[in-house]
């Protein structure tokens, strides 16, 4: 397995997607050695030619929109290193469709099959959370609402899964505890009031963005008065999320929550909520369907 950096391709369009080859290299190392240990791709071993070159592509099945194509091509690369030729077809945020060709590699037919698994995981899982967020942002769109994530995402991939957010349209909330404070009903009673909680958290951290969670009308009323910009509508009625709006909005950046499904994404836009905040397009995004095709006859060992 190849261990030197990245070819420099593929690392300037991890970097141009704000991604360090380095984290990246980090997830697709876990991921190989989850699937491979010293005794190799057994079944490879026994009935391909250890010299045999193939073509492979990845292509979608489905319509969706594609993430991650410099981090499959980085499975490729780890695993073939500069034996292996590597073209990125599609690119991320692209629109797919069934027979669309997103990425191609060509080189050892053994390392190639190690590496198609791991990277078929990685691409369809972002595809499957760039697509979800795409649906959201379809949903919305002739509105100002912008989509955003929260932090309910898999361990280990949340910069992975924040960025497929962005191919989709998305925008991302947080990163970790650090970025910003978000008061929830816990710190509301651990401080004694959602009042209480914003002050203590401007007081320690004057220049830091804090969002605070409401449930109702008089609590973003309260919070308001407190000097807050920022508020999150927890599990409020399309009707007091208008009149939240009505009587806030301009003074008060309002983002919506609470288990938002698709079929009420327009509805909840329209009462001028600046977000709305969609947790299932991380946690819950159906991957999008795509294969891994050899070329037919490419697989062969090379000519002496």
């Amino acid at each position: 397995m190849n261990r030197h950096k990245l070819k420099k391709e593929i690392s300037d369009a991890l970097i141009t997607a704000g991604l360090n080859p380095l984290d990246i290299t980090e997830v697709i190392l876990t991921a190989l050695h989850e699937d491979v240990d010293e005794s190799g791709d057994v079944t490879s071993i026994a009935t391909i030619d250890s010299d045999a070159v193939a073509t492979l592509d990845l292509v979608s099945r489905s319509n969706g929109v594609v993430a991650g194509v410099p981090v499959a091509a980085s499975v490729f690369f780890i695993v073939c290193g500069t034996s292996a030729s590597v073209t990125m077809v599609a690119s991320d945020g692209d629109r797919v469709e069934p027979g669309s060709v997103i990425l191609s590699v060509t080189g050892p037919a053994r390392q190639i099959l190690q590496a198609e698994r791991p990277a078929l995981n990685l691409i369809s899982h972002l595809s499957g959370i760039a697509t979800a967020t795409r649906a959201w942002v379809d949903a919305v769109q002739g509105t100002n609402a912008k989509i955003r994530d929260t932090r309910k995402t898999t361990p280990g991939l949340r910069v992975l899964e924040k960025y497929a957010v962005r191919c989709g349209g998305g925008v991302n909330h947080r990163m970790n505890l650090s970025d910003a404070a978000l008061v929830k009903d816990n710190h509301v009673a651990a401080a004694g009031g959602v009042t209480q909680a914003f002050t203590a958290i401007k007081k320690r951290y004057p220049d830091l963005a804090v969002e605070v969670e409401v449930d109702s009308l008089e609590q973003l009323e309260q919070v308001s008065a407190a000097g807050a910009d920022l508020v999150l509508l927890d599990n409020f009625t399309v009707e007091n999320m208008k009149t939240a709006v009505d009587r806030f909005g301009g003074k008060v950046t309002l983002e919506a929550s609470g288990g938002l499904t698709l079929d009420v994404a327009k509805a909840v836009a329209d009462t001028g909520v600046d977000y709305i905040a969609v947790g299932a397009i991380t946690h819950s995004a159906p991957v999008l369907d795509i294969g891994a095709d050899i070329r037919e006859g490419e697989l062969h060992a090379p000519h002496n």
